[in-house]
């Protein structure tokens, strides 16, 4: 790489990082929302009670705790979407990778698809549809995460040096890890959105699949720590898949001691608030830790027969 080339990766890069970060943002906002209901505080859309201000919609209203929860959302809903299409634009004109230029505009498809299932939630009053929100949200997240991966020197360093080999069980380990991981996600989001508090079936599943994705995640790391030591970027990747599962099983722990300490509470206290959201950001970073992972296995596993991930797009 030239260093002209390495001044704008990293120029790139920073940006792709803010992205992902207000992206951060928008998921904890989100979860907000969620955790105090608010999801149908401004019942139209597009509109914001029959505004298109997108500033002022209604006087003082962010003085209204729930108004302030949905339409902020949708403000930095806004925000990710615009960062988006600077992002696929930059992507588009300067990446000289076609898959690269692609993903860019997938991106962008994804954020506004997520738009639209946001406004069409309103619309139809939808659980489901915030479900499948909550979904397309996480993806959105972690392809993000691989843009950062793909312009990072960690992806550029890894072309051609030193290949790992006879990988197919650690292959499959990290793809049933990160399917493990998004299915969990999928059972946490059916747990919360109904807002009833503790669905019995829900807190079964999510809790039970719980203890499959912890053991996966373990025996993921266990494979990289101790059959691919030499592999720096994989070892350090997997060690913070492992902290973020730590943390994740111990916000789950504390929020499901504290909803159910506040059974039968109209209004979810600060903490119960915090912690779920909290622990569904934490969630959104292990999935795109985990997806990590799995990209550089297969770009280190394929080095040695000159396969990119072009290949595989």
């Amino acid at each position: 790489m030239s260093s002209t080339s390495g001044q704008h990766w990293t120029s790139r890069k920073r940006f792709s990082v803010a992205t992902f970060v207000t992206a951060i943002l928008l998921l904890g906002w989100g979860a907000f929302v969620t955790s105090i209901n608010a999801g149908m505080a401004v019942p139209d859309w597009p509109s914001s009670f029959n505004s298109y201000d997108p500033f002022n919609p209604w006087p003082l209203w962010w003085t209204i705790t729930p108004i302030l929860a949905e339409h902020g959302h949708r403000l930095l809903g806004a925000l990710v979407g615009i960062l988006t299409v600077i992002l696929a634009v930059w992507t588009w004109k300067a990446d000289s990778r076609p898959w690269m230029r692609r993903l860019g505009f997938i991106a962008l498809a994804l954020v506004i698809f997520q738009g639209v299932l946001g406004g069409l939630r309103v619309v139809f009053i939808s659980m489901d549809l915030a479900v499948v929100h909550a979904l397309v949200a996480q993806i959105y997240f972690s392809l993000l995460a691989a843009m950062i991966l793909f312009v990072s020197p960690t992806w550029e360093q890894s072309k051609g040096t030193n290949s790992i080999s006879n990988v197919s069980e650690l292959k499959r380990s990290v793809i049933a890890t990160s399917v493990l991981v998004y299915i969990q996600i999928f059972f946490g989001a059916l747990l919360r959105h109904p807002g009833t508090g503790i669905d019995p079936v829900y807190a079964v599943l999510h809790i039970g699949f719980a203890f499959l994705v912890f053991v996966h995640i373990l025996r993921m790391w266990f494979l990289i720590r101790h059959r691919h030591s030499e592999e720096i970027s994989l070892n350090k990747f997997s060690n913070y898949v492992l902290a973020l599962l730590g943390l994740q099983v111990s916000l789950g722990v504390i929020a499901y001691f504290v909803i159910l300490d506040e059974r039968g509470v109209v209004r979810p206290s600060n903490i119960q608030v915090i912690i779920n959201s909290a622990h569904l950001i934490v969630g959104a970073l292990l999935l795109a830790s985990t997806v990590a992972v799995c990209l550089i296995t297969f770009r280190r596993s394929r080095a040695s027969e000159s396969i990119t991930v072009d290949g595989l797009l």
